[in-house]
């Protein structure tokens, strides 16, 4: 049962994804006799009835444009929108590791202008951020998650193309999504797909319920949905594509004049075929002959790669060349590490949001919103490898080291260093460079997600004007678990044992396929020094507004004056915490050099735990003028009509501003018209940017 409202109007506003022509304001005369229609707000103004809908650049996708894509989560969805670009942060990402947005995520990038910059809404109400981030041209971004958005349940998109920060507020630079639910569903409906590829071992399965009913004598509606998602997890190796199963790519231009191009290579240097720099001691010879150029630099390759120095000859058919890996003949040891990473990883979702009305009286509407969201993801990747940022020094002490002492601890000979050496006989420590520990196997990685939204609110109607105002909370939550990590502290000492329980970094990798991953030589070395990694983040906002409208104010030769006014007062907070082996909490120090390093996980930065949050306060105000009407029979005037906006916002940390939108439409004849705005826009810089204590941005 809808709310009666004086002018019955039904703004369309529609632009289909399929049309080019916008659908203006139906006149209520066209309306069957005592039929009632719903005035409804489409994005890009917030007032309730007026016809300023040509003025507006939206696109609106029905119920019936989303069923025909057959879409089956939110990050599906998004990318339908045609001015949709190219999106960084989503779940198949891995070049950020612990550190990057992971797990069941996916975000838009309207128009292109960046990851953050699109404010998003469900049923008119931001959305809360996803506690993850991204580094985008050196600033972390972050967004909303696509995939808490039940996309079986949505009643219409709408698709401001447009800054509209003089209407919503900061973040609305490129523009604003809006996801309207349809609250209206009557009856139940069970669906259920399964899908599989052809060329790859992907297969997933969703399930849909929707169910809707009226009571109290149709004064009250309750809707609710909800959907279960779950895909089987592909490996690169079994996606079907050629580009994911390789880093090298030049298989794939062999028959383009891009032929023997070696960017089309992206196979890693950091490999288990490492090279290694003598700790201050410099040049090593044996019998006179260098083993490593005059800074001390050598490397292990394969013999059959060629480059071997004299008598220095390891066990497993590797020898040592001296200086640092050839681009050319040593090009084969550079680590695939495509070959190592899940293409999709395996993902279990589940989605659920209910929405309820209830006609307190003929003017008077209560309204309310519950949702849960819970996902887990599981991924594997490649082995980060030492950073070249710190360094990690192999102790002379190790057993395997070809440049130790000439005597164990236990006073017996050293069987591993290289005769005719002239390093002193105490051995000499070494540098690792480049090097990725293969042999301890994939990174595992398991990613739970989750989040909640409540709303209620009143709406209604006092005489010509429309009013609506709601208090919402959401909050969601990652849950980061990373296995199978080195910790660099437990590396080293597993390096520096001087009996064969220690690790050897010198016995290269795969010797049949040396750009594939290590098999482990020592399992219970490796044992020793790998360590689980946890992060886990959290989001909230907290938000309470009143807006009020009416789209006939006082009236114009060319019609009826729209207004809208309205405040907001949100909260939103932010917390990142990290693993005691990435905050500093326990760092690394390198007990050949003293060094401390802020992380002590192989391949992963030291960064600190993030904790903040903020108060923003705001006013808007909105006029619709429709300063020429066909009535008004003006020649090449069918129409012209104005937008005038203003917004004003107060943002702690940040400071205050105002930003004012003008926009207009000049419709000259029927299927003829020219449109136009401008507008300023401000992102506030996210609560990463102002709370990381690590890095200044």
């Amino acid at each position: 049962m809808n709310i009666r409202v004086g002018r019955k109007i039904a703004l369309l506003a529609s632009v289909s994804v399929l049309s080019v022509t916008p659908a203006y304001a139906q006149d209520s005369a066209s309306a069957d006799e005592g039929e009632e229609i719903e005035e409804v707000i489409v994005v890009g103004s917030q007032i309730k009835g007026a016809k300023i809908s040509g003025t507006l650049p939206v696109t609106v996708m029905t119920k019936e444009d989303i069923e025909l894509t057959g879409v089956t989560s939110g990050d599906d969805l998004y990318r339908t929108i045609p001015q949709a670009g190219f999106v960084n942060f989503h779940s198949q990402d891995t070049s950020g590791g612990v550190n990057g947005v992971r797990g069941d995520v996916g975000a838009i990038n309207l128009r292109s202008l960046g990851t953050g910059n699109t404010l998003m809404l469900i049923n008119g109400r931001r959305m809360v951020l996803h506690p993850g981030f991204k580094t985008e041209l050196l600033v972390p971004v972050v967004s909303p998650n696509t995939n808490t958005i039940p996309s079986f349940g949505v009643q219409r998109l709408e698709v401001l193309r447009d800054g509209a920060a003089a209407l919503y507020g900061a973040d609305a630079v490129a523009g604003v999504v809006n996801t309207v639910l349809d609250d209206e569903y009557e009856g139940l409906s069970v669906s259920a797909r399964y899908g599989f590829a052809t060329r790859s071992t992907q297969k997933d399965i969703n399930a849909n319920i929707k169910w809707g009913t009226s009571f109290n004598n149709g004064a009250s509606h309750i809707s609710v949905f909800a959907n279960y998602s779950h895909r089987n997890g592909v490996h690169n190796t079994e996606s079907g594509l050629d580009q994911a199963m390789s880093s090298d790519r030049r298989d794939l231009v062999a028959d383009t004049d891009f032929v023997g191009d070696l960017s089309f290579d992206n196979r890693s240097t950091s490999t288990p075929w490492g090279y290694f720099d003598v700790w201050q001691s410099g040049r090593v010879r044996q019998n006179g002959t260098s083993l490593t150029n005059s800074s001390g630099r050598f490397h292990i390759v394969p013999v059959d790669n060629g480059g071997c120095r004299e008598d220095a000859y390891l066990p497993g058919g590797l020898c040592i060349d001296d200086g640092g890996p050839s681009s050319s003949s040593d090009r084969n040891l550079r680590f695939d590490f495509e070959a190592m990473r899940t293409w999709l990883p395996e993902r279990d979702r589940y989605n659920v949001f209910s929405m309820i009305k209830h006609e307190i009286s003929d003017s008077v509407e209560f309204y309310g919103e519950a949702s849960y969201y819970r996902s887990q993801t599981n991924r594997e990747r490649d082995q980060g490898s030492v950073l070249s940022s710190h360094r990690l020094i192999i102790p002379k002490s190790n057993y395997w080291n070809p440049f130790g002492a000439t005597t164990l601890s236990d006073g017996s000979p050293n069987p591993n260093r290289l005769p005719g050496l002239d390093a002193p006989a105490e051995g000499v420590d070494i540098i690792l460079r480049q090097y990725r520990a293969t042999d301890v196997g994939p990174r595992l990685g398991r990613v739970k997600g989750e989040s909640y939204r409540f709303l209620g609110g009143l709406r209604g109607e006092w005489g010509e004007w429309s009013w609506d105002s709601a208090i919402m909370h959401t909050e969601a939550k990652t849950y980061d678990w990373t296995g199978n990590r080195p910790s660099n502290t437990l590396f080293q000492q597993a390096l520096a044992l001087n009996t064969p329980d220690a690790y050897n970094p010198f016995d290269g990798g795969n010797y049949a396929n040396p750009s594939l991953a290590d098999t482990p030589t020592n399992q219970a070395a490796i044992d020793s020094f790998l360590v689980d990694v946890n992060r886990n983040g959290k989001t909230g906002l907290s938000l309470i507004d009143f807006k009020i409208s009416n789209p006939a104010i006082f009236a114009l030769p060319g019609g009826d004056v729209g207004v809208a006014v309205g405040v907001e007062g949100r909260r939103e907070s932010f917390s990142d915490d990290r693993d005691g082996r990435l905050d500093g909490t326990t760092t690394f120090t390198d007990m050949v050099s003293g060094v401390e390093f802020g992380s002590d996980v192989m391949g992963s930065s030291p960064t600190p735990d993030t904790i903040g949050n903020r108060k923003v306060y705001s006013v808007f105000g909105e006029l619709a003028l429709p300063l020429i009407s066909p009535d008004m029979e003006i020649p090449l005037m069918e129409s012209f009509d104005v937008q005038l906006a203003g917004r004003y916002e107060d943002i702690e940390f940040t400071g205050s501003t105002f930003k004012p939108r003008v926009a207009a439409s000049w419709v000259m004849a029927p299927g003829l018209m020219i449109r136009g705005a401008w507008s300023e826009g401000f992102r506030a810089p996210n609560l990463v940017q102002i709370f990381d204590s690590g890095i200044r941005r």
